[in-house]
């Protein structure tokens, strides 16, 4: 049965709170974890956001996002290269153990070729990455992301470039509203084993009115939360469970509230 002890919530889901309301809305509510969105930082400041999360006492799980490695020119991929670093140095600042990674995509650029600039983007960054101490996650997107935000679109695939890498430093994110549809997805989890770093939880509302920001709290939707969980489980992973819900509806609305429902939907369908 879970309890509240592993429940983290991404700011992105309560977009409309910025950095200081969303850690002051957290820890009323009684949610223990956090993890922060680049943007969120913004006009904080990283000192600042360090001291507001320090003295929170939340457990920060992650920094959201980096990746989007492909590029068309070799500057465009060198200034992903060094944004990636960027990133690495502000989870380190704000106490962060770990860099998620969308990994990128560029329409008409060859999958193959786009998924070769991912594997070099994160080799260029694992040395970085090692020495701050923060581990890399690529996290799989679903397939209707491939043009633009993600080539690595399967568990499968996530695993045969961490069989490239062969670094401890990076693993992967599973995130249910990415890779749910997967047949292949329980024995993927299994080959990937304790090299998954995080995962994340919503669901797929039907029917969805909005393939981004449209996703439900969990048991609003089909995917089956509570199945993938103890896959990833079974496979070793025990970390925290992070609701990460991009929804206009639920941003509408009063976000006191909404955590509220986030807290009820997690201890009932994750």
């Amino acid at each position: 049965m879970l309890t509240l002890h592993r429940l983290c919530i991404h700011t992105m889901t309560t977009k409309p709170w910025p950095l200081r309301e969303a850690i002051d809305g957290y820890v009323r509510a009684g949610v223990p974890g956090i993890t922060v969105w680049r943007q969120h930082l913004e006009g904080v400041g990283l000192d600042e956001a360090a001291k507001m999360l320090r003295d929170s006492e939340l457990r920060v799980v992650s920094l959201c996002r980096g990746g989007f490695f492909p590029g068309v020119t070799i500057a465009k991929r060198q200034f992903a290269i060094d944004d990636n670093k960027r990133a690495i140095d502000e989870a380190r600042a704000i106490g962060a153990p770990l860099v998620v990674l969308v990994c990128g995509a560029v329409p008409h650029m060859p999958l193959a070729e786009a998924r070769n600039q991912i594997l070099h983007g994160i080799s260029s960054i694992v040395d970085h990455a090692a020495q701050a101490q923060v581990k890399l996650a690529i996290e799989p997107l679903h397939p209707m992301y491939a043009d633009t935000r993600s080539a690595v679109n399967t568990m499968e695939q996530a695993n045969n470039m961490l069989a490239a890498l062969q670094s401890p430093w990076v693993g992967i994110t599973v995130d249910v509203y990415h890779v749910w549809w997967d047949p292949y997805l329980q024995n993927e989890i299994q080959r990937a084993g304790k090299s998954i770093f995080s995962f994340h939880v919503c669901d797929w509302r039907d029917p969805t009115r909005d393939l981004l920001n449209d996703r439900g709290l969990m048991g609003e939707g089909c995917i089956n939360v509570p199945q993938i969980r103890k896959w990833i489980e079974d496979a070793g992973f025990d970390g925290p469970i992070e609701v990460e819900i991009f929804s206009d509806e639920h941003w509408a609305g009063d976000q006191a509230e909404y955590l509220e429902k986030i807290k009820v939907a997690y201890l009932k369908h994750s």
